[in-house]
């Protein structure tokens, strides 16, 4: 999810835990579980930091290791471990307790739009990725923010919240219907499918959808549960080339590699270099792809310049690889 969803998620689990008694008996207690609660909700990502680096960095490792198993553990203890500092007189159980769960619900809620996480690290390095909730949903964010309102009016937290909870389950379960109905419509129309990678919009009843199958990939959109193909290409693997086994040395060809499983490519011959470029096939806006892996590597076999990241005009993505003559 977003910055700000996940932080009016924090809140609304901070007026959830008004249903635990030693909260609910102690201003300073529930002051401390609001601070962990709102900081536990966004910790995981915490590892933006990383694009202060480099795109690759960025792409490679957020919602990587600081979204595994070890990590919600290490954030709990940490975010609580370091408000208890300032207030040493509560209960640390229960500030941990509610800290801990904001930071799980977090990376839970995570799992179900399109981008992912690596959340079942150590044990697999596989993005889980289900596909079904956009990044920002206006309804969860509304719905969050309703009872955020209600509870500060007076309402009673605890019918307040085990309705705004249970409304957001309900949701949850009826958007995987919608993307499930999606999966078995394809499937029926391509029954060689391998993967089908889900994008939902913002939009309820427009999604965007990547095909693969056994020798092909489709790309198409669904809107009323009517699927059309807008683009279709052949699978072909990256073929086994010099050039090819240079370009995936770069650390921005290799970000793209570990991040993205539906892709094509291109290698395109220019006078003084030659062009590895690779498209994820699961983002397309206005009829273009725009996220990419470039490397430019010139006829000795080394590398002049590179970018991955989101790009949505050729003449910006040669500007990421080129300043004035020099390249970055």
């Amino acid at each position: 999810m977003d910055t700000a969803t996940h932080i009016v998620m924090g809140v609304s689990l901070a007026g959830l835990a008004t249903l635990d008694p030693a909260v609910q008996s102690d201003p300073v207690l529930f002051n401390a579980v609001l601070v962990g609660t709102v900081v536990g909700s966004h910790a995981p990502d915490f590892d933006t930091v990383f694009k202060m680096k480099n795109n690759a960095t960025y792409i490679r490792h957020h919602r990587g290791a600081s979204h595994s198993l070890p990590a919600i553990i290490l954030w709990g203890l940490l975010v609580s471990g370091i408000i208890y500092l300032f207030a040493p007189g509560v209960s640390f159980l229960h500030l941990w307790l509610w800290t801990f769960l904001a930071v799980i619900i977090h990376v839970t809620v995570d799992l179900f739009n399109a981008y992912g996480t690596q959340a079942f690290r150590p044990f697999t390095d596989k993005w889980i990725a289900k596909g079904f909730i956009n990044t920002f949903d206006p309804y969860i964010f509304s719905l969050n923010v309703v009872g955020i309102v209600a509870w500060a009016l007076g309402a009673n937290p605890a019918y307040t919240w085990i309705t705004i909870y249970t409304v957001i389950i309900l949701y949850y379960i009826k958007r995987y219907m919608d993307k499930r109905e999606i999966v078995n419509k394809i499937k029926d129309h391509f029954p060689n499918t391998v993967e089908i990678a889900t994008s939902p919009t913002l939009k309820q009843n427009y999604w965007r959808v990547a095909i693969t199958t056994v020798d092909r990939f489709y790309v198409g959109r669904v809107e009323n549960r009517h699927i059309e193909i807008v683009d279709e290409f052949k699978k072909i693997p990256l073929p086994d080339l010099p050039i090819v086994e240079v370009a995936k040395t770069d650390k921005n060809i290799a970000a793209f590699l570990n991040f993205s499983p539906v892709f094509r490519w291109e290698i395109n011959e220019y006078d003084d270099f030659t062009e590895v470029r690779l498209i994820d096939l699961r983002y397309r806006s206005n009829d273009y792809y725009p996220f990419v892996a470039v490397v430019k590597i010139n006829p000795d076999l080394e590398i002049i310049s590179s970018y991955t990241g989101w790009i949505f005009s050729e003449h910006k993505l040669q500007r990421k690889l080129y300043v004035g003559d020099s390249p970055i």
